[in-house]
């Protein structure tokens, strides 16, 4: 089972915002209480990306509908 999660991350960057919209494996994010800690921590989601939580504001999961 591969299924991907989508989720969205908006980002500041000297007063400028702009969101960033990618997927992640479905299972990891149940593993955390709190999605920041699974794109932070989780080393599956680690070894497809690098986040920058000094510019991130907000994440949050993007259903089938966006």
């Amino acid at each position: 089972m591969n299924e991907r999660a989508r989720v969205r991350l908006l980002f500041v960057d000297k007063g400028a915002y702009h969101h960033e919209e990618l997927s992640v494996p479905a299972d990891v994010i149940s593993r955390y209480e709190r999605l920041i800690d699974c794109l932070r921590e989780d080393p599956a989601v680690l070894r497809e990306m690098y986040v920058d939580v000094a510019r991130l504001c907000a994440a949050w999961m993007v259903d089938a509908q966006g």
